[in-house]
């Protein structure tokens, strides 16, 4: 009797992930985070340290770099999972693998890594390896729905 019943999907197909969906949502907590405390670890490594000027340019342009690549994988991550399609959350899956190359950059390759960016890092990395074992799982699900 109602149109907008026929539209929707029946509950037994509801494909999304949400433990996804939560991690996603924790990420984009824990990125926001992660950028200021690195951006105000910065500050204090260029007034404590001999920082060279083209490392800490190179630095500060992979953290917003970082930012950037985060927003638009949680992005696209959060819809690919709540819409349950794959063009969505395999571009979130693809920028996983170089969000977590910046993480690993700034774990072990950057010019001068405290205890505390260590911690961040290895927690970022942690997400990472739990988002996107969540989200295959969830692409393999919405490979398995039938679409009409």
């Amino acid at each position: 009797p109602f149109p907008w019943r026929w539209k929707m999907a029946p509950r037994s197909r509801q494909r999304s992930s949400a433990p996804l969906q939560v991690l996603l949502f924790l990420n984009g907590w824990y990125s926001a985070t992660y950028f200021l405390l690195e951006a105000f670890v910065f500050v204090y490594k260029v007034l404590l340290l001999p920082y060279p000027f083209t490392n800490l340019a190179l630095d500060v342009v992979l953290l917003f770099l970082y930012l950037g690549t985060e927003a638009t994988r949680i992005f696209f991550g959060s819809k690919g999972n709540l819409c349950q399609r794959k063009v969505p959350l395999s571009i979130s899956l693809a920028l996983t693998v170089p969000a977590a190359v910046m993480a690993a950059y700034y774990l072990l390759l950057q010019t001068y890594a405290l205890r505390l960016e260590a911690i961040l890092n290895a927690i970022l990395l942690l997400f990472y390896a739990v988002e996107l074992l969540l989200g295959v799982l969830a692409l393999v699900s919405f490979s398995s729905v039938d679409s009409y």
